[in-house]
């Protein structure tokens, strides 16, 4: 019995470290294809945020019944770089760890969801007010229990900054994603039995952020 517990134990703290792992990677990968380009940019900016997340539902594999997502805290920073006076290239990595309970086991089970995208983004400047208008594409790699896969997706978002300096601006966005799932997932399943399935070959989150943006 404590050999199970210490096994099982030791398999959730792999999950989190093993997504750390990946964003850490992704990161450094994206850092070293930018700095070729950034070189040259103009007010190279960084942005961290925090804010709330908004998934679709999952479906029970035998009835298609619909399966409650949660709501979670979602965190993320973009790098950017102005690319014109009224629009900017950025990389965004966004990230967010959601449960749902099984039908199956009546067990809670969880999963991560990371998205990084290229993005370009059109600013409409007021005075210290700007609007922000930004469509990305890149891809979701969700980190399951059982499995990890990568699929393409879209990003779109409308956003708004106080700019307080000419180096530091307050940051609010409403953003939605659009991931493309292959129809035969296996992401929460384990053998023969499947927990939940993506219904439809598509996986739509939302959500409102809010940070800061700080220029160098």
């Amino acid at each position: 019995m404590s050999i199970f517990i210490r096994i099982e134990k030791g398999s959730k703290m792999r999950k989190p470290l093993k997504t750390a792992n990946f964003i850490f990677s992704i990161v450094i990968y994206t850092v070293a294809l930018l700095l070729p380009s950034m070189t040259y940019a103009r007010d190279i900016e960084i942005t961290p945020f925090i804010g709330q997340m908004f998934s679709s539902d999952l479906v029970t594999s035998q009835d298609g019944i619909d399966l409650a997502v949660n709501d979670a805290t979602n965190y993320g920073f973009a790098i950017a770089w102005q690319d014109s006076p009224k629009g900017q290239g950025q990389i965004l990595l966004n990230t967010v760890s959601h449960n749902f309970i099984s039908t199956t086991d009546l067990q809670e089970h969880s999963f991560d969801v990371t998205y990084l995208h290229f993005s370009g983004v059109a600013q409409f400047k007021q005075q210290n007010y700007v609007t922000t208008v930004s469509l990305g594409i890149g891809g979701t790699y969700f980190d399951t229990d059982n499995k990890e896969e990568i699929y393409p997706s879209l990003t779109i978002a409308f956003g708004t900054r106080y700019e307080l300096s000419k180096t530091f601006a307050i940051v609010t966005e409403l953003r939605g994603y659009a991931s493309y799932i292959e129809e035969d997932n296996q992401l929460f399943c384990e053998g023969a039995t499947c927990h939940a399935l993506l219904e439809n070959s598509m996986w739509l989150e939302g959500s409102i952020s809010v940070g800061f943006a700080v220029k160098f």
